[in-house]
């Protein structure tokens, strides 16, 4: 438990709800409780609504809160509390990597992604999706493979564009950046290239530059590229790489009104696959002397990591379902998960401590075995903490009455509806 409270210590919990406002000055609620309560019940999937996240606090704090009290909570300044936690939480815990790439070269290799969620039809407003009659946002991280620590994060409709979240500057020096066909631009290349950084992307399926030059010698009678575009090429080569230089056109970025054409020269690498009888295809600014195409597909290959986390949110954490129409709810459950996983890495990096190191944790496996032990690890952090919660008959007996007076329960409704008409 110790642990969990260095991560998060109670005094920091509280004095940070202070500053932001998220509790009064009677300190009713607390606020430790409440946090670890969203935690640990978003991990466990049963308890994964507000009422199960009511019932999760007032099984660890020493004064439970009613239904109308819990729900008053749920407001914006909440959602920016969480996602504090979740910044700070980020700059603690090391998420683990299986990158066997060589990336020792540069200063630090970012991965940008973004995964979409689908929402309640009725924040079709404010989360735009790209179907009508639908609702989406869009989770956008950028996350660090060298320090494994996720560097930023953004929310957003899933209308908003990935690439118009990723800002170019002096921070890309010797930085390595992967993206996916979502960032594809020349001139986000260009600008990479001009602040000392470095990238590899997936080259687009539209995208036919210009050959320049070859930079890998072939024996025989071997095809010549040079002055070729590529995709007039591709089909008639059988070689196993293909590595050249290319020109490729863009418009630069707009001053005093206009926006003028430019060049840029980048290396293309192609890495055939004999299965689909084609290659995948990555432009880069890596340089051919220190970088083989076989080695630039291994790097690429860490952008897997990131899609590893946004398939555990999914898959262990339902992120993708929101079964609310409240935009603030939203947020709240979003951060929650975050922080949830923030927290089973940290307690995966304790387990790993302690076991042997022949034994092996597989994701997927850690997060159901953190999944299904969430509710005790609450238990064992509320005792920890000092809390004393009311007894259990008298949690059981205040969790299942019927909260309003004035609104028969099914039973009831049946009972008065099968009476006998004679009566009357």
């Amino acid at each position: 438990m110790r642990r969990l409270t260095t991560l998060f210590p109670s005094e920091f919990l509280e004095e940070h709800a202070e500053e932001l406002g998220v509790v009064e000055r009677d300190r009713k609620l607390q606020i430790p409780a409440f946090i670890w309560a969203f935690v640990f019940g978003f991990a466990a999937g049963e308890s994964r609504t507000l009422a199960g996240f009511r019932r999760s606090y007032n099984s660890t704090a020493d004064e439970s809160i009613s239904p109308g009290g819990f729900y008053q909570r749920l407001t914006p300044t909440l959602a920016e509390y969480l996602r504090d936690l979740v910044e700070h939480g980020l700059d603690e815990v090391a998420v683990p990597d299986a990158v066997d790439a060589d990336i020792n070269r540069f200063r630090d290799v970012i991965i940008a992604d973004g995964t979409v969620l689908r929402l309640h039809e009725f924040l079709s407003e404010k989360y735009e999706a790209r179907h009508e009659e639908q609702a989406g946002a869009k989770l956008h991280l950028l996350h660090n493979a060298t320090d494994q620590t996720i560097e930023r994060i953004d929310v957003t409709d899933e209308k908003t564009h990935d690439s118009t979240l990723f800002k170019t500057g002096s921070w890309l020096e010797n930085r390595l950046v992967l993206f996916d066909l979502a960032y594809f631009k020349y001139r986000r290349f260009a600008r990479i290239d001009e602040n000392g950084g470095y990238f590899v992307s997936r080259l687009k399926q539209n995208a036919n530059p210009v050959i320049t030059a070859e930079l890998r010698e072939w024996r025989g009678r071997a095809i010549p590229l040079e002055g070729k575009q590529l995709r007039e090429v591709l089909d008639d080569l059988s070689r196993t790489y293909i590595d050249v230089e290319v020109e490729v056109e863009f418009k630069r970025g707009p001053y005093n009104g206009t926006r003028s054409l430019d060049t840029k020269r980048f290396r293309v690498v192609g890495v055939r696959n004999e299965d689909a009888d084609d290659y995948h295809l990555y432009v880069t600014n890596l340089s051919r002397e220190e970088f083989f195409p076989a080695d630039l597909a291994q790097i690429y290959r860490c952008r897997w990591e990131v899609e590893l986390l946004f398939r555990e949110l999914k898959t262990q954490y339902d992120l993708d379902e929101f079964d609310t129409s409240n935009e603030d709810v939203v947020k709240i459950l979003l951060y929650a998960a975050l922080l949830s996983l923030l927290v089973s890495r940290e307690l995966l990096e304790l387990v790993t401590e302690q076991a042997g190191d022949e034994i092996v944790f597989p994701p997927e496996r850690w997060a159901a075995t953190f999944r299904s032990h969430a509710q005790l690890i609450l238990h064992e952090l509320g005792e920890y903490l000092g809390y004393s919660p009311p007894p259990l008959l008298e949690r059981l007996i205040e969790d299942a009455q019927k909260i309003h007076q004035q609104r028969p329960i099914l039973q009831e409704t049946l009972a008065t509806a099968t009476q006998p008409r004679c009566e009357s």
